[in-house]
């Protein structure tokens, strides 16, 4: 038998960064996301053999282990080892015997919340493997607390819940941990609209997110206040643009995504560059009204808002700065997960 999952990625549409600790148990965070037809998949083969077999297809990794109730942590494929861990601590007590394949459809460090989703992913095929009593909010505590807490990958809360949830949804994080999945009900021909005027275009370049984001923490940390102030206006962000997306207020989009733009470049020093900014200087050239950067910045996707037919000339200019258009389609499905023999 084969159990197989696989878990949406994500662009974050509003909010971006007011989901990250400290500023979300400060003051609570408000983030709108909506997950794609691009996706991490993670297949599992039980062995007999007392082996434990790790292979990262897109990454073109492979390693052989014996098993063992805990693997260390290494700096090779850190994500699947400390998955592994958690599992027998929690779930069977005994070391497991398996092959675990997994691939993503974008590179990691693209700003889609690669790193997060695989870790879903991978906890959905065990799932589906040991028939674990877990929810959707379990799943997305798990993997949170899998890379945050167990292995020190310093992050948002965003992501795990967007590949678990699937969807476009309005997240609330409270002060307490608290996290609420609202998914929004919008109407077919907005969503339509949406997906026609957003581009999403691959720079051809990739960040360590993490480093990125540890500033931003540390500039929360010591109370600067334009960042402070940037978060906020952020977390405000994110409301606006959930009362544009559910009235179909698409000529506010463009104008919401610049505002929060300008606010994400003050929350840390490596967020844009210059390549960043030329690229997002062409664009609005060209007629798109606002865009942003995919995830915490430095590089990865961007996406613009192109309204009416603009989205050809902006498609034209981006084409020729050396990253590729990204086709794909909103989806409402989060985490899947099945038994193949």
């Amino acid at each position: 038998m084969i159990y197989r999952s696989r878990a949406p990625l994500r662009i974050g549409l509003a909010g971006g960064g007011t989901d990250v600790s400290p500023f979300s148990d400060r003051y609570g965070g408000f983030i709108l996301n909506a997950t794609l037809n691009l996706y991490a998949f993670a297949s599992i083969i039980p062995r007999n053999d007392n082996k434990i077999i790790i292979h990262a297809v897109d990454r073109q990794e492979r390693y052989e282990l014996e098993s063992t109730d805990f693997l260390e942590i290494t700096g090779q494929l850190d994500l699947q080892r400390g998955i592994y861990n958690r599992i027998v601590k929690e779930f069977t007590q005994k070391p497991l015997s398996f092959e675990l394949t997994t691939y993503m459809d974008v590179p990691s460090g693209s700003g889609l919340g690669s790193s997060s989703t695989l870790v879903v992913a991978i906890i959905g095929a065990f799932v589906e493997w040991l028939k674990l009593p877990l929810g959707e909010y379990d799943i997305a505590q798990l993997a949170y607390s899998i890379e945050r807490e167990d292995l020190g990958m310093a992050g948002g809360k965003q992501d795990q819940y967007a590949a678990t949830f699937g969807g476009i949804n309005f997240m609330e994080f409270h002060q307490d941990n608290k996290v609420i999945v609202n998914p929004l009900r919008i109407k077919s021909e907005f969503l339509n609209e949406l997906e026609f005027h957003l581009l999403l275009y691959y720079t051809k370049t990739s960040r360590e997110s993490a480093k990125i984001i540890e500033e931003q923490s540390q500039n929360v940390q010591n109370n600067e206040q334009i960042v402070l102030e940037a978060t906020q206006n952020l977390k405000k962000q994110a409301s606006l643009m959930k009362e544009a997306l559910l009235k179909g207020e698409f000529s506010k989009i463009g104008e919401i995504l610049d505002f929060g733009w300008q606010n994400k470049k003050r929350m840390a020093s490596k967020i844009s560059n210059p390549k960043i900014d030329t690229i997002y200087e062409k664009a609005i050239k060209a007629g798109a009204t606002g865009g942003k950067i995919s995830g915490a910045g430095g590089g990865g996707f961007m996406i613009f808002y192109c309204p009416n037919n603009t989205r050809y000339q902006v498609m034209e200019v981006l084409n020729s700065l050396g990253g590729y258009m990204q086709r794909y389609n909103f989806i409402e499905k989060g985490i899947t997960t099945w038994t193949s023999k």
